[in-house]
């Protein structure tokens, strides 16, 4: 399977995987910016990609950042297939200090996932579990 990667600027790197074997491939940072304490930013990463027929990216956080600089990367970062325009990272400052990023930074990390393409269909009513409707840390035992 390939990824082809097109740069968009003179900034931009290809992303890389520091080992072989990681399901992460690390997002360098084109240029210099801040994040402020309790802000956000959107860093273009100078990137954009074809991915393979039945993929998707996923934007993650990479683990030493997130604990280590309580940072977060786009929560819910999904890159379809079918997109070829630029991609960005969204990045929150979940911490009290601002966190600096200088150019050549590792700032995320994107996982090339499968997707599925279910059939959508409404219904009357939904077929029963164990569980059921109880949710959001219940301990509700059958």
């Amino acid at each position: 399977m390939t990824i082809k990667v097109k740069l968009l600027n003179e900034n931009a790197a290809l992303p890389t995987r520091a080992h072989a074997r990681d399901a992460g491939m690390d997002v360098y940072a084109p240029y210099d910016f801040t994040v402020e304490a309790g802000y956000d930013h959107l860093m273009k990463t100078g990137l954009a990609f074809e991915i393979p027929e039945g993929h998707y990216l996923q934007v993650a956080t990479k683990s030493g950042i997130g604990t280590k600089r309580k940072l977060a990367m786009d929560i819910a970062g999904v890159i379809d297939e079918e997109y070829r325009g630029e991609t960005g990272v969204q990045i929150w400052n979940l911490g009290k200090e601002p966190q600096h990023f200088k150019k050549g930074d590792k700032v995320a990390q994107f996982l090339c996932l499968p997707v599925s393409y279910p059939e959508i269909v409404g219904v009357d009513e939904l077929s029963e579990t164990s569980r059921g409707a109880h949710g959001f840390g219940s301990d509700h035992k059958a």
